[in-house]
């Protein structure tokens, strides 16, 4: 602050005799301009899109935008021709995406899995910025309602059993140009279990990034851990961590997302706690987003 004030002093010293000089205002703001210390900017474009496969970015929809996202996840690759190697079987999510303000976006989907509606709500709480603080951190809140019917519909059922929270915290930083990873710890909250033995309570950590290969190219990749906090709970012993890989291609205003997961899923508590297949045992399924975004307020 004392080098700023004594620049200014300096310059105005310098105006007041640039009369004589024959120096113009412009000449003076440009001086102070070079000479004064530059403001930190914030990084943008981490990552290109709101989710790197499954997973929420630290990217969000800009105020009064609206974005339009399609996911499919098809069969088994292991299907073989007979099943045209997965795509005779689909599982899709479609999905709206609104900026509220710069740091507040919601969104809202349908599942086709478990016929599942869900909804989040995407707040930044400081972003990365050059010289000045290393990373973006965004806290995201989701819920999900499972409308298929009950099993048991003779027994008394509850709505709040349809219910279950997940509550992630982003932490992502870019590198470089090309570069960028980030860290989302999770927590996944099921209001109803099958059993006394299984976990209502999951504690995730997520992990992924992207690396650009050219101007409108990227390979990404994404992992979730699951931490098991009781060594008889069926639902976690009978499904195994997501993971993810793909690639992202921009074409204007569309990003077409082509991946292969073990996760039919795609909304936070399926994929994150409810992927039935291996990589290791064949179940690669392929699949892809499609994202478009539009303007409704400038």
């Amino acid at each position: 602050m004392m080098c700023r004030t004594m620049l200014r002093t300096f310059v105005f010293f310098l105006g007041c005799v640039s009369f004589n000089l024959g120096w113009s205002q412009e000449d003076l703001d440009a001086l102070l301009d070079e000479l004064a210390p530059l403001t930190p900017q914030a990084v943008i474009a981490t990552f290109k899109s709101g989710k790197i496969i499954n997973l929420h970015t630290n990217e969000y929809v800009a105020a009064g935008n609206l974005e339009l996202r399609i996911s499919h996840r098809f069969g088994r690759l292991d299907g073989g021709a007979y099943e045209l190697w997965g795509l005779d079987e689909s599982t899709i999510r479609i999905g709206l995406d609104y900026g509220l303000s710069d740091k507040i976006a919601v969104g809202v989907g349908r599942n086709s899995y478990k016929k599942i509606y869900d909804g989040f709500v995407k707040y930044s709480i400081v972003r990365q910025k050059k010289e000045s603080f290393p990373i973006s951190i965004v806290g995201i809140s989701s819920i999900a309602v499972n409308s298929s019917r009950f099993v048991d519909p003779n027994r008394d059922n509850f709505f709040r059993s349809r219910l279950n929270y997940v509550h992630q915290i982003v932490l992502a930083r870019k590198f470089t140009r090309s570069l960028s990873l980030e860290v989302v710890p999770s927590w996944v909250h099921y209001n109803l279990v099958s059993s006394p033995s299984d976990q209502s309570d999951i504690p995730i950590l997520a992990a992924g990034g992207r690396l650009k290969v050219s101007k409108r190219v990227s390979i990404n990749a994404e992992y979730g851990y699951r931490f098991q906090l009781n060594d008889d709970a069926a639902n976690l012993n009978d499904y195994y961590n997501s993971l993810s890989v793909g690639i992202d291609i921009e074409t204007g205003g569309h990003v077409f997302q082509l991946q292969f997961t073990n996760s039919l899923p795609m909304v936070e508590m399926g994929f994150l706690t409810q992927t039935n297949d291996r990589w290791s045992e064949g179940g690669i399924h392929f699949g892809f987003n499609i994202t478009r975004e539009f303007v409704l307020k400038n």
